[in-house]
């Protein structure tokens, strides 16, 4: 990250306060979910006796159906919710970056054969074909996380071989080619690098995503399942309770509401600072 970059980023994170507020928002649910194990209470410890107790000082966000810490189930929902997203999006990340640039390199045949194939995946909907992959594989973080990244791909592609198509037609590119570098080493070496800024911004909301998607199958019974606990989940196992103890939706709710503005406001401030130093060129 050079001065210029840097220069931009501060100007944004000034301008727009909201930016400051998503980022300490990230690293405080971040850092609250790596320390959930300092807490005093067992996540699955079921206790009758203390059932749907209200949140006061000794419950922050009072009790379960089952007695359990909410606060307590929160944190530990969180290292799944966001491991989820972070996973999924290094693999979704991955393989869009790699497809992209070979179908935004390659040109010809091979561009149209790629596109054509994501413009065929991209018409399927989603988060019906996870749902059925989901329920048919079974539910697990692990499944979860490959579901989510294999399927969640396709847009990064479609950025990443459009940003590709822009940058082969560079001198340092082109040079690299007149030298007879190899295909992918200039793939790798020149045209990559030079559009990591589009790939991070495309990453960064692609983890908001991931996080929704992960609590809509949560959510729905078909995503983490008892006794283990994520944000979605917590929200399922609310439904029963909205009446009687509002709470139970209230706290998971809002944290998901968070996270994914959170996340996307990051992203917007990414992109208006690459997009400033691209205008400065």
């Amino acid at each position: 990250m050079n001065d210029r970059i840097l220069k931009n980023l501060k100007l944004n994170l000034k301008q727009n306060k909201l930016s400051i507020l998503a980022i300490i928002i990230i690293m405080i649910f971040t850092f609250a979910s790596l320390c959930a194990s300092l807490s005093t209470y067992d996540p699955n410890q079921i206790d009758p006796a203390n059932r749907l107790l209200r949140p006061d000082f000794k419950h922050f966000f009072g009790t379960d159906d089952m007695g359990r810490d909410y606060f307590t189930r929160a944190l530990y929902g969180g290292r799944v919710s966001l491991m989820v997203g972070f996973m999924s999006m290094i693999i979704s990340t991955v393989i869009g970056t790699i497809v992209g640039a070979i179908s935004g390199y390659f040109g010809g045949k091979i561009d149209d054969f790629i596109m054509r194939c994501i413009d065929i995946l991209m018409c399927i909907p989603t988060f019906f074909l996870i749902l059925v992959i989901n329920s048919y594989l079974g539910a697990s973080v692990v499944n979860l996380i490959c579901i989510i990244g294999f399927l969640g791909w396709m847009s990064i592609a479609r950025i990443v071989r459009g940003e590709t198509l822009s940058v082969k037609e560079r001198e340092y590119v082109l040079y690299a080619k007149a030298s007879g570098e190899n295909c992918f080493k200039i793939i790798i070496r020149h045209i990559i690098p030079s559009i990591l800024p589009t790939i991070i911004v495309s990453a960064t909301i692609n983890i908001a995503t991931s996080i929704l998607l992960e609590s809509s199958l949560s959510f729905l019974g078909v995503g983490i399942t008892q006794p283990n606990a994520s944000w979605g989940s917590m929200l399922k196992d609310a439904q029963s309770y909205l009446m009687d103890a509002p709470y139970l939706a209230f706290f998971p709710g809002m944290i998901i509401l968070l996270t994914v503005l959170s996340f996307n406001l990051i992203g917007d401030t990414l992109r208006n600072v690459f997009e400033a130093k691209a205008n400065d060129r």
